[in-house]
């Protein structure tokens, strides 16, 4: 089966993030021309985890298309409260839509989704684990407002260890040409072991700091992250980390005039409410490029019949992902798949080891 689901960046060439940038500045410069480009059509949007933006730019963006919406954004909701499996509320809601938007708590489930849906699945977000829209949206932003996409020093800053934007940010930034990174956390929050195998595999240079104020001197781009209150396992864990790093006035004026800030929102209190009014703070404009990238990720899948997304080689594992967060511990119908990766075998779903 041809594969038009969007679990994770990595899925999609340099070319392909090229061609649905290029068709996201076509429909912000001639809006007009595609308000009725999806008649007809109807995007589920299933959100078992809180959301604003996403959700709400999912769904404006296929009205802005002619299409319309059906979903839920509170699985009690839902069928799910009577005990219904992720398999029957798939196989049952992608019949009644053209397209499927899902974010869930748990790791690997838009995965799993995609292997019991007769339509395109979009993941918008699974655990700490990817966040590909998100990136979407960075990466529309990056091009209008930077010019380019390539030869950039990005600062990424915050939870690192469980922010799923931030793992799709530099999984899709790292296969552009002369691209490097800051990695600015605590220890506890740094980087997942794969995001280091990444950047070292696409040869990208990277540093780790532990300093925000001496991190923003020399960035083209700095990515702010909230530390992620539902990702710890206490309460006195999460207010151990939360105010380590705050962007203020005093940090800012070591940077760049022309770096720009970004941050996927919600804001908590990791960049101060002064720095809004700064012309490098792009978080709020952000979001609306995010509604046109995908504006024109909808209209790739839906109508662009070249536009396939990659899939890697799988086998059926002897072994059980160990992974406590993985959609394979609560659904236990699913099958092992796994891949192999540096002679290691790999869960498919959430991307962690299995052996």
């Amino acid at each position: 089966m041809t594969n038009k689901n969007l679990i994770d960046l990595e899925a999609m060439s340099v070319k392909q993030i090229d061609k649905l940038v290029k068709k996201a500045k076509k429909i912000m410069q001639s809006p007009a021309d595609y308000r009725h480009a999806c008649d007809g059509k109807i995007l589920a949007t299933l959100f078992y985890e809180p959301s604003t933006r996403t959700q709400m730019s999912f769904q404006t963006a296929m009205l802005k298309l002619g299409g319309r919406t059906i979903g839920f954004d509170n699985p009690m909701n839902s069928s799910v409260a009577k005990g219904e499996n992720l398999k029957d509320t798939i196989a049952v809601i992608s019949g009644y839509s053209d397209i499927i938007a899902i974010r869930h708590p748990t790791e690997g489930t838009a995965m799993a989704a995609s292997l019991y849906s007769e339509v395109p699945v979009i993941n918008c977000g699974d655990g700490g684990h990817l966040h590909p829209t998100q990136t979407l949206t960075d990466i529309v932003t990056l091009s209008c407002e930077k010019g380019r996409l390539d030869h950039l020093k990005i600062g990424v800053c915050g939870d690192l260890l469980n922010g799923r934007t931030v793992h799709s940010l530099i999984k899709a930034l790292s296969k552009y040409e002369g691209n490097s990174f800051v990695l600015i956390s605590t220890p506890e929050l740094s980087v997942p072991i794969y995001i280091i195998d990444i950047l070292e595999k696409n040869h990208c240079r990277y540093e780790i700091s532990n300093s925000l104020a001496e991190a923003v001197k020399d960035l083209d781009m700095l990515y702010m992250t909230r530390i992620q209150r539902e990702r710890f396992g206490s309460e006195e864990d999460y207010q151990a980390q939360k105010d380590v790093f705050v962007l203020d006035k005093e940090k800012l004026s070591n940077a760049r005039e022309d770096m720009i800030i970004l941050h996927p929102l919600p804001r908590v209190n990791e960049i101060t409410v002064e720095i809004d009014d700064d012309p490098r703070a792009l978080y709020f404009k952000q979001a609306q490029y995010g509604m046109f990238g995908r504006m024109a990720l909808i209209l790739l899948l839906l109508q662009d019949e070249d536009f396939v997304l990659n899939e890697r080689d799988t086998f059926v594992s002897e072994h059980h992902c160990k992974n406590a967060r993985c959609i394979t511990q609560s659904e236990d119908y699913l099958p092992r798949r796994s891949y192999e990766k540096l002679g290691m075998q790999m869960c498919d779903f959430c991307d962690k080891r299995m052996d």
